[in-house]
């Protein structure tokens, strides 16, 4: 461990270096496409550098010396204008034809690196984070980047270029003028960075507030049925009006720098070309050589007002992409992609819990479980029973390895948790919740989630085995009914019935009920428990349940209050003792 007292802290690195050191590792989402970004680029540099040839073609053409030279001039000068104007619109179309393609392929790759990392990411994570703000960093966000990759990053080093090869230019023609003119600069340049700062930390502040507006948008459409039957849809309306004017206030305030930003900047610039005029005629210039001059000075004043507009887009986007790389700095679960298990990875299904306690990550003083212990033999059927907050859903969590215990620790098979895979642990465990999330698609879809290359006949058995064939094929389109958002459009049985569909196709060694049957009515719960039999057989399985009238048959069970264990043993065993907790729920529920 590192000795804290005796080790000197490191220099911190500057806020806008890691803000920027942090936007910079954005670009390795277009290194695939280097070779046409560096065409891209290459044609901006030659559009850029025709640009310039454009004060001094100019410039030739009022420099006659005869009416022969003038329009021997004229014809030379305007025919290279025409030349260069040609070439640099070719130039700017294949550019930005370029630097298009190369955005597009960059934030496809860049969005589908976040989804694959954020779905990744462990429990703990999505504890901290609402849903809204999740899908509005993956899309509001990277859509900033757009117009950063496309338009702002070519304009900033074009303007570049314009700005110091002028200054260049400027330079050969007249030194004295140049430094003259180039007095009002680092005044500008200090103001532009004073300038950008507030606009940055507006710029986060509104993409803060958008995604708390998107999270009010996102939780009131899910949750819509709540909103009708509570009446609160004119409070649902106050809360996102609060957030989107909160956010228009401070973009309102974001203009006022921005607009004093751009006030000053053309301030200071047609002042500068009123100055550089006089100093020019004082200094005897000849007028093509002082309109050259005035002419790469507007260009370079108007590289450098756009380059303060550049400026304040890039901040912005720095601003508004912070988020969203946190996101990505964020530790991955080791996933990995399961084809097959091997003869050594796949579980017997013995399962051991040793001295376990645990808290949740976002709880820390608030202990779930406290020095848990019990075992389940292979294909044993053992339920967890108690009152409400008891620890059981906790059990199932620290089973999938949703989470890890904070001391003591879990086996399957005599093998730590830990020291096997957590793809391979999860592919052999299945989950049937009380609350059945359906995706909206079709029943052969949500069927096929437990086995996603199954065929029509795989998924057949699996819904007759489920008792779910009978209903499925009394729709006109059978498996290809649409569930609708969450399985709305079915029945808390059907759902129910699909969910164990899904646990019945992926073939589990481990089989988890949580409450399976809680919610439904006699019929439906009497064809579930029936198919939930079934499942059960030939597989270990471990049932939360709230009714007792189905566990009965258990081979053990175990009874939780307050993170303890409390009792242990069969529902014959259990029901006998005098004061005890199991039979004080059982009488509670069938004097009902």
């Amino acid at each position: 461990m590192q000795n804290e007292t005796s080790a000197t802290p490191a220099p911190k690195p500057s806020l806008k270096w890691k803000s920027l050191k942090k936007t910079f590792r954005l670009f390795r989402y277009v290194k695939p496409y280097w070779v046409e970004f560096s065409l891209g680029m290459f044609f901006l540099l030659i559009s850029s550098l025709a640009g310039l040839a454009f004060p001094r073609l100019l410039g030739d053409l009022v420099n006659p010396k005869s009416v022969t030279d003038l329009l021997h001039g004229f014809n030379k000068a305007g025919l290279l204008l025409v030349v260069v104007l040609v070439a640099q619109a070719a130039f700017s179309f294949f550019r930005t034809v370029l630097f298009v393609n190369v955005t597009e392929k960059t934030l496809a790759a860049l969005r589908q690196h976040v989804y694959a990392h954020m779905i990744k990411l462990p429990m703990k994570f999505f504890l901290e984070r609402r849903v809204g703000e999740l899908t509005s960093r993956i899309s509001s966000d990277i859509s900033l980047l757009q117009d950063t990759l496309t338009t702002t990053l070519a304009e900033f080093i074009r303007q570049m270029i314009i700005i110091v090869g002028g200054v260049i230019i400027l330079l050969v023609t007249s030194w004295e003028l140049t430094a003259f003119m180039m007095a009002i600069l680092p005044l500008m340049m200090v103001i532009s960075v004073f300038f950008g700062k507030f606009i940055r930390r507006f710029a986060k502040q509104v993409q803060a507030q958008v995604a708390a507006a998107n999270t009010v948008v996102e939780e009131t459409l899910q949750g819509i049925l709540n909103v009708k039957a509570f009446a609160n849809e004119y409070f649902e309306i106050a809360r996102y009006r609060q957030r989107t004017n909160e956010a228009a206030r401070i973009g309102m305030k974001s203009g006022k720098f921005r607009g004093a930003f751009s006030s000053f900047i053309i301030l200071g610039i047609f002042g500068a070309l009123v100055a550089v005029i006089w100093r020019g005629v004082s200094m005897g210039m000849t007028s093509p050589e002082l309109m050259s001059f005035i002419l790469y000075s507007v260009f370079i004043g108007g590289s450098i007002a756009g380059l303060a507009e550049v400026y304040t887009s890039l901040q912005k986007s720095i601003g508004a992409t912070e988020n969203l790389l946190e996101i990505l700095d964020e530790p991955e679960e080791a996933i990995t992609q399961v084809e097959q298990i091997s003869l050594a990875d796949q579980l017997g299904g013995q399962i051991s819990f040793r001295d376990v306690s645990f808290h949740y990550p976002s709880r820390p003083d608030l202990t779930i479980l406290h020095g848990i212990s019990f075992s389940v033999k292979q294909d044993q059927k053992v339920a967890l029973v108690g009152p409400s907050g008891a620890g059981k859903s906790t059990v199932v969590s620290l089973l999938l390895r949703l989470y890890d215990p904070e001391h003591g620790r879990i086996t399957f098979d005599g093998k730590p948790g830990t020291s096997i895979p957590l793809s391979v642990l999860r592919s052999q465990m299945a989950v049937v919740p009380q609350d059945v999330f359906l995706f909206g698609g079709t029943i052969r879809e949500n069927i096929a989630y437990g086995k996603t290359e199954a065929t029509d006949e795989e998924l057949e058995a699996a819904a007759r085995k489920a008792n779910a064939w009978e209903f499925i094929r009394h729709f006109p389109l059978g498996l290809d009914t649409i569930v609708g958002e969450r399985g709305i459009q079915l029945s808390g049985g059907q759902r129910q019935r699909i969910a164990i569909a899904r646990a019945v196709l992926k073939n589990p060694r481990i089989l988890i009920l949580d409450e399976a049957t809680s919610a439904l009515d006699s019929e439906s719960e009497r064809l579930v428990q029936d198919a939930l039999d079934k499942l059960m057989e030939g597989r270990t399985s471990i049932v939360i349940a709230h009714r007792l009238a189905t566990i009965r048959q258990a081979d053990k069970i175990i009874v939780l209050d307050k993170g303890r264990i409390v009792e242990e043993g069969t529902h014959a065993e259990l029901i006998g003792v005098d004061g005890g907790l199991y039979r004080m729920l059982s009488e509670m529920q069938f004097t009902h």
